[in-house]
């Protein structure tokens, strides 16, 4: 007992040492740590509300909107008596840009003027420009929109005075593993290699692959190389193919529909059968597009490959006269009714009376 109270009166002895007044001590919690911010951390799982945009608009965040209902962004931008619902996507508006009036007082673009002169390309001109190496009037220009007058400028490459060249329009039967490049490091033969007498730039209107052959149209004319070449003219081209196997009619109506490549559908073609044989196919197919190995894509599709073809006809030109490896000079009536047809719409290609 006498133990008991000794305890006791030792332990209100220390109680009255802590506090005077005989109040408990105050129980210390851990320290905090605290963001250098100034801020406790946050814990995980936990978001303050007031660091939180009001995305919603549901009442939460720093643009409160009322208890449960929209906040005042979100109402004025929605408008009045209109409910939230689902996401409508919106239409994309496209505004057509009105064509550039034509330009009539005679001057080209210095770049245009440069390649339509055969000096090089107008990616070339356009470097040459840049670069300083081209003069107008004995003064440097470094513009890429600079215009000029072919008949009243003097302009200069290199010190070198430009004449405008005549237009050239040639056909030519391209032979096999011959390519239609201007490319000064092709070790191959190239179609400008067979035309030695031409003077100035001249390159291909389009493309025949290497393994194909016959017309293709060579010129230093832009524009008409444009007419003939793009698709939204219209100018068909056609060709002898021999492709592997018989063809069904069911496959043949596939191709003149129109068949799914890597690109897109092409846009359907022509197609005659000249002869049907036990393990080939003697085809006129008459495509205006002109894909990268359209036709050859096209029959390789349906499980009929190609083994040769060989274009025929550029919308009224044939390949009547004229040898593998040879050439000519269009003439005038030739070049026009080709601007002609292009302008009409017409493709120029012959129709077939029956396709058996």
């Amino acid at each position: 007992m006498a133990t008991r109270g000794r305890d006791a009166g030792r332990s209100s002895g220390n109680r009255s040492a802590g506090k005077p007044d005989g109040r408990k001590p105050a129980v210390r919690k851990p320290a905090e740590r605290r963001a250098p911010g100034g801020r406790p951390p946050k814990l995980r799982g936990q978001v303050r509300l007031r660091d939180k945009p009001d995305l919603r608009g549901d009442g939460f965040g720093t643009r409160r909107g009322k208890a449960g209902g929209p906040g005042k962004r979100d109402a004025d931008r929605r408008g009045p008596g209109k409910s939230r619902g689902p996401k409508a996507r919106r239409a994309i508006k496209v505004t057509p840009i009105a064509a550039p009036a034509a330009e009539s007082d005679g001057k080209l673009r210095l770049n245009r003027f440069l390649a339509s002169s055969g000096v090089c390309s107008r990616r070339a001109a356009d470097e040459y420009i840049v670069g300083g190496r081209v003069t107008v009037n004995g003064e440097p220009t470094t513009q890429l929109g600079t215009r000029v007058d072919p008949d009243a400028d003097d302009v200069r490459v290199d010190g070198s005075r430009v004449q405008v060249e005549r237009k050239v329009y040639i056909l030519f039967n391209k032979p096999k593993d011959v390519v239609c490049t201007n490319a000064t490091n092709e070790q191959r033969r190239r179609v400008v290699d067979y035309l030695p007498q031409v003077r100035g730039r001249v390159y291909t209107v389009g493309r025949l692959d290497t393994e194909s052959q016959g017309l293709i149209l060579v010129t230093n004319d832009g524009d008409f190389a444009q007419h003939v070449a793009h698709p939204r003219y219209g100018l068909a081209k056609t060709y002898a193919v021999l492709v592997s196997g018989r063809v069904d009619d069911e496959k043949l109506k596939k191709a003149r529909g129109g068949v799914w490549l890597s690109e897109g559908r092409t846009s359907g073609a022509r197609i005659a059968i000249e002869r049907r044989g036990r393990d080939r196919t003697y085809l006129k197919v008459s495509i205006k597009e002109g894909r990268n190995r359209e036709i050859r894509r096209i029959f390789a599709q349906l499980e009929h490959p190609v083994i040769s073809l060989k274009r025929v006809r550029i919308g009224p030109l044939t390949l009547h006269g004229l040898g593998s490896g040879r050439w000519r000079f269009l003439h005038r009536d030739e070049v026009a009714a080709l601007m002609s047809i292009t302008r009409e719409g017409g493709d120029g290609a012959p129709h077939e009376g029956s396709d058996e």
